[in-house]
């Protein structure tokens, strides 16, 4: 169980990472990306290694990588788009 969250978890700041260095303008902040892949890859491994069983762990790291990318996915912005107000502006 252990290793299986360790893994995770390391799998999910090094696809963070990866997806900072690759595309460091598509993404809101840095710490909200690190923290997106790192919670949501130990998540979906957890999960995942709950549902599978012991005495697998390629299931539960597969799973934590597509989960990660997936929601990491989410955070990515136009970099040319800028951000816009909640309240609409009246004339």
């Amino acid at each position: 169980m252990v290793w299986a969250a360790l893994g995770s978890a390391i799998i999910g700041l090094g696809a963070a990472w990866a997806a900072l260095r690759l595309f460091p303008r598509r993404f809101p902040s840095r710490a909200l990306t690190l923290v997106t892949g790192l919670v949501a890859s130990l998540l979906g491994g957890v999960i995942t290694r709950f549902v599978v069983g012991p005495g697998n762990l390629a299931v539960p790291l597969l799973a934590a990588l597509g989960v990660g990318a997936a929601l990491l996915s989410l955070l990515v912005r136009d970099p040319g788009q800028r951000r816009r107000s909640a309240v609409p502006h009246t004339a």
